[in-house]
């Protein structure tokens, strides 16, 4: 136990020389912020995993974190500072944890899970199977990291997009614009989705995950709907009914827009982003006063 409060204390020094928030430093060694909050507290173990990231992104020797002799003793080409650790400039966007899990979406989007192989991000990331290894051991690890990225992401992009937004019927119409899949990248963005709920069906840990997510992304519509029913824009609706009619619409309609070719006959990105306008109006939007 005193071990881990001295591992803990040390993780500390390298969030604190990082400048940056402990969630934005759970972002970037790519672990849920919840499981680097209870490990700080000396609730839960860091695992080897996790100690090899933060190493990594610290830029300091994992035997330095376990508080070992070899640590202590390595010299400055193995350990930049002990005392005073450091990120990487932010121009690296997070070090080798979060390109190789930014990679292994990519792959993904492209390929399909189970048809990447760690060979395959490798190769992406100019690195060897070993180092993926040595920061994901294995496969189930870098999917849960995987997952909770893109759901970190998505939930950062609805954040940035909405910020301004004042009329909870201006901001709906924003979230659906986003969850149209117009462009090359919104269309990679939901093929990982659709790759993930099939995974989610097989996997415990995704499946956790996809729950997790969806009671998340649900309850930001239902605070939205809430919220317009009390601005008068929306109809005194049940607003936790609307929302999950309303996302179970936007994911089978985003699925016939992936399933036709772009340019090709079927339901197209403008279709859907109609027939979901559509429906706000029809089931929620307010009459007009007389």
């Amino acid at each position: 136990m005193q071990q881990q409060h001295e591992v803990a204390a040390r993780v500390r020094r390298v969030i604190d020389a990082a400048g940056v928030s402990a969630r934005e430093f759970a972002r970037r060694i790519v672990i849920d912020p919840s499981k680097l909050s209870r490990s700080l507290n000396g609730t839960r173990r860091f695992t080897a995993a996790e100690l090899a990231r933060i190493a990594d992104i610290g830029g300091v020797d994992v035997g330095w974190l376990l508080g070992s002799a070899a640590g202590a003793a390595a010299t400055p080409s193995t350990v930049r500072s002990p005392s005073a650790p450091r990120l990487p400039p932010a121009s690296t966007e997070g070090g080798r944890p979060l390109q190789i899990v930014r990679e292994t979406v990519r792959l993904i989007a492209e390929r399909g899970f189970h048809a990447v192989r760690v060979a395959d991000i490798a190769a992406a990331c100019h690195t060897s199977t070993a180092a993926i290894h040595y920061h994901f051991p294995g496969r189930d690890e870098l999917l849960e990291a995987a997952v909770r990225w893109c759901m970190d992401e998505d939930t950062r992009r609805r954040a940035d997009a909405t910020a301004g937004a004042r009329h909870a019927g201006d901001e709906l119409r924003l979230l659906i614009e986003l969850q149209t899949p117009r462009t090359e990248q919104q269309r990679r963005q939901w093929c990982v989705w659709l790759d993930l709920w099939a995974e989610a069906a097989r996997s415990t840990t995704v499946g956790q995950l996809h729950v997790e997510y969806y009671r998340q992304w649900r309850g930001t519509v239902a605070d939205v709907i809430r919220r317009g029913v009390g601005q008068g824009v929306f109809r005194p609706v049940d607003a936790d009914g609307a929302a999950l009619t309303l996302t179970a619409l936007i994911d089978g309609l985003a699925s016939q827009v992936l399933a036709a070719a772009p340019g090709h006959p079927g339901t197209g990105a403008q279709t859907m982003h109609d027939a979901l306008i559509a429906h706000v109006g029809a089931c929620l939007t307010a009459p007009a006063a007389d």
